[in-house]
């Protein structure tokens, strides 16, 4: 159904998000990453931690293991035939999605300054709730050498990627400009300075 707050965003990406309420925030940051990383099949940088450390690593999934959750405890076991099909590809993400999310993302990622922001970065606050949205673009003003760039996110409960208003400065909206100060006001989430990461 449609978004209660229909107010955040300009536009919605155009990407299938299955029929649970699995693809939220960092699920979809995570999707992104790996949707680019299986596009030019480098496979082995496929990995994401679960909340208790495990490593679930698309190479191994892809080879036929499966993740056997037993209590607290994760392990590979091989049960199915090697295959890089979409939907073995969506049951490895829905997985994922399952017990990953921005407590444990916010581990796997290393801080970076707002100088040195690109596109694919990610301002995320890791916690129940925790928050996190994705850099998807960069643009630089020639004149003057401002740079701007725009976010994208997921919600709760989930929901398809979408690409965010700026609600600090709408001359420039959905843009964003660079000089972020000590915080980042996004529509429905306030991130604190030292917030950029990168995979």
């Amino acid at each position: 159904k449609l978004k209660r707050n229909s107010q955040v965003y300009v536009g919605v990406v155009d990407l299938p998000i299955g029929d649970r309420d699995l693809h939220q925030c960092a699920d979809a940051i995570m999707r992104l990453r790996a949707d680019y990383l299986r596009a030019q099949k480098r496979y082995d940088e496929i990995k994401f931690s679960f909340n208790n450390g495990f490593v679930a690593d698309y190479s191994k999934w892809k080879e036929g293991y499966r993740i056997s959750y037993n209590g607290d405890s994760f392990s590979w076991k091989k049960k199915a035939s090697p295959s890089d099909s979409d939907e073995s590809y969506w049951k490895y993400l829905e997985y994922v999605f399952s017990f990953a999310g921005t407590w444990s993302l916010e581990k796997e990622l290393n801080a970076v300054t707002t100088d040195n922001m690109k596109i694919g970065d990610i301002f995320i606050y890791g916690g129940s709730p925790g928050h996190a949205v994705i850099v998807v673009d960069m643009i630089e003003d020639k004149t003057t050498g401002q740079k701007y760039f725009m976010l994208a996110q997921s919600y709760m409960p989930a929901q398809e990627i979408q690409i965010l208003i700026n609600p600090n400065n709408e001359e420039i909206s959905p843009w964003y400009s660079a000089e972020v100060g000590e915080s980042l006001k996004t529509p429905e989430w306030v991130f604190d300075g030292g917030s950029l990461k990168r995979f």
